[in-house]
């Protein structure tokens, strides 16, 4: 398998059933029913009190009495169930938090008694990725029947810290199950348990994967910000697709345990929302030294609690941005005019271009990556299945693949499970062919890639398009793909990347992405805030039956 084909099928790829159903309340998982793509128009939903407000807004309105959170998760409950199983159905949560008006009634009380915020997120709702432990009467299942009634005895760090800041936590949410790892034919944005999710901006078309039902969500206003994961693409990708901003941290920036797993080479945690501030804020709330995962040892010295103090006017003045052309644009004309009018308008505001700032190694990994990722799934994931504890009903990869052939009418309708086989094949991670493909990825995508290119251009951060726009959802064939994919190189070297609203093409959303070494977030994310606040290219979501094509 390519490299192409890695991460535009297993990562990033499009979605395709649509799926029907009940939202589960906390008294266990419920089956859906899977629908065709409707074809008739569906109107837009009439603009709900909180559409597009910022964190921002809501805390300046929860601190001047006009909201309450128990208030904002009523709202945002409302507009799940009016919008996601009826008027759009875009089918983007699986779950919502039974416990969730309890949590607010608490942070209310705390607000009003004079007890000082948590922190940032102090009553705000927040959806989050269904492969995230919560140890509450939620389930993570990573979208699968096989752990649809899973109920982790632990908090994930990223529940941990999202409460310690003051989060309430909504709802789970849908995603290309087991993270878009199990097929070479998947349908990104699709999971045995919750059916097939729809972009807000047109009914037909994808939400990109894996992270496919936080992008949504966030678009359609489910709520302020959500988080998703990935390995490679699937924060950046669905991002980009929905019109947000997407945040891929450095590897170590953001605590993993807790996440069911493909790779702890690749795998960060990150937040997507629908401004740079808001995605700033939640980024500082999940950082910090997580003891149950060794790499975030490295982000001692290099992490804050607070990102939003690099949000500053001029950010791009005098800044260095190379434009990675060669393999990331070409592939759709009307994305890369955007790209053109983004580098004018970065000019514009005081940066300094290399154009072209081509990344020699792009395109170059054969199959390292892909070797690497099916080690790690096999090794992470038998050591995430066992940390359950003994009343789980499936230890390994081997007992999923097996659970999965007997429930193939359910598991597997449209797709099969060749990547869980290909994985379940490999050896343990003391394998010189593994050793020397990781060895090969290390060096291909830091040394020989983005620290190469921008060490020879001198440069703070490297730009192109995310990717294309996204593609009709498919069953029958599986993903298709909108050429072009900038999410390698950040993803396999473990380096942040943000994305950005660039503009539409035929209504369709495509972001503009921000690339550095590890640990330049607060570059990067000045960078990004500078681009956003002087384009102002986000437009909010028609719930289109189509895109616009004319």
């Amino acid at each position: 398998m390519s490299d192409e084909s890695l991460s535009r099928r297993a990562f990033v790829g499009v979605s395709a059933t649509i799926a029907a159903g009940v939202l589960t309340k906390g008294d266990g998982p419920s089956p859906r029913r899977v629908y065709g793509v409707p074809t008739a128009p569906h109107r837009a939903p009439t603009s709900a009190p909180l559409d597009d407000l910022t964190i921002t807004d809501l805390q300046e309105g929860l601190a001047a009495g006009r909201y309450t959170a128990r208030a904002l998760v009523e709202q945002y409950q409302a507009r799940i169930e009016s919008m996601d199983k009826q008027g759009p159905t875009l089918n983007h949560v699986l779950e919502l938090n039974p416990d969730a008006l309890t949590i607010a009634d608490q942070r209310d009380a705390e607000r009003t008694g004079g007890r000082a915020a948590r922190g940032p997120l102090h009553g705000i709702p927040i959806l989050i990725k269904d492969n995230i432990d919560t140890a509450d009467r939620m389930h993570t299942s990573a979208g699968s029947l096989a752990l649809a009634t899973s109920t982790p005895t632990r908090d994930s760090w990223v529940a941990e810290r999202l409460r310690a800041a003051g989060a309430v936590i909504l709802g789970k949410t849908n995603l290309s199950e087991w993270a878009n790892i199990r097929s070479t034919h998947s349908s990104s944005g699709w999971s045995g348990r919750g059916g097939q999710g729809k972009n807000p901006y047109a009914l037909d078309r994808n939400t990109s994967g894996s992270s496919s039902g936080s992008g949504g969500a966030v678009a359609a206003s489910y709520c302020a910000a959500a988080i998703g994961s990935e390995t490679d693409g699937s924060v950046t990708s669905p991002s980009s697709a929905c019109g947000l901003v997407g945040i891929k941290p450095t590897v170590g920036l953001v605590g993993r345990s807790g996440i069911i797993p493909i790779s702890h080479s690749q795998d960060t945690a990150g937040p997507m929302a629908r401004t740079v501030r808001d995605a700033a804020m939640v980024l500082g709330a999940l950082t910090g030294v997580d003891e149950r995962d060794d790499a975030t040892k490295a982000s001692a010295g290099k992490s804050y609690t607070d990102y939003t103090r690099f949000l500053v006017p001029n950010g791009l003045r005098g800044a260095r941005i190379g434009v990675a052309r060669e393999a990331f644009m070409g592939y759709s004309p009307k994305t890369d005019k955007l790209v053109e009018e983004a580098i004018a308008l970065l000019k514009h505001e005081g940066a300094m271009i290399v154009d072209p700032a081509n990344i020699a190694t792009a395109n170059k990994f054969g199959d390292a990556e892909f070797d690497v990722l099916l080690y790690e799934l096999k090794a992470d994931l038998n050591a995430y299945l066992e940390s359950l504890g003994p009343a789980a009903p499936y230890k390994t990869l081997a007992d999923i693949i097996k659970f999965n052939e007997e429930n193939a009418a359910r598991e597997m309708p449209y797709f099969g499970q060749e990547i869980f086989e290909m994985a379940q094949k490999k050896g343990p991670l003391t394998e010189a062919k593994y050793k020397q493909a990781r060895a090969k990825c290390i060096r291909m995508a830091r040394t020989e890639g983005i620290d190469a290119t921008m060490t020879k251009h001198r440069l703070d951060a490297l730009i192109a398009p995310t990717q294309g726009p996204v593609w009709l959802i498919d069953l029958v064939n599986g993903d298709g793909g909108g050429g072009g994919s900038f999410t390698q190189p950040a993803a396999v070297a473990g380096y942040p990347h943000i994305t950005v609203p660039m503009g539409l093409v035929q209504g369709l959303p495509v972001g503009l992405s921000f690339v550095g070494r590890a640990w330049s977030e607060p570059t990067l994310l000045k960078l990004a805030y500078s681009y956003e606040q002087a384009s102002k290219a986000r437009r909010p979501p028609t719930f289109a039956a189509t895109a616009d094509v004319g």
